[in-house]
């Protein structure tokens, strides 16, 4: 399977976040996240990129230090990561801290 499509909402949702991206950095990202989603989608044995291709690739792309500002980015544009696995605040499980309310 050599041609994988963007699902048209997927697409957008891909270009808004590299519009947040700063200039200087952005071409690089493009060309990695969009690589790495279509690879996403042909290990998968599907022929669209799917939201959840989208959000792989760019939390496997983007270096740690930025994974905050990428979080609020997603969250900004309704994209819920969380529901393909990634923690909103996953800093507390590094430092081995409970979430607030929350029995040790």
């Amino acid at each position: 399977m050599d041609n994988v499509i963007w699902k048209k909402e997927t697409e957008e949702k891909f270009k808004q976040m590299i519009a947040k991206i700063p200039f200087a950095l952005r071409g690089i990202a493009k060309e990695k996240v969009s690589k790495r989603a279509e690879s996403l989608a042909r290990e998968a044995g599907r022929s669209e990129i799917t939201e959840k291709d989208l959000v792989d690739a760019f939390f496997k792309e983007t270096p740690g230090g930025f994974q905050g500002p990428m979080k609020t980015d997603m969250g900004a544009l309704g994209i819920d990561y969380t529901k393909y696995g990634y923690e909103r605040d996953e800093w507390k499980r590094i430092l081995g801290m409970k979430k607030f309310g929350e029995d040790k």
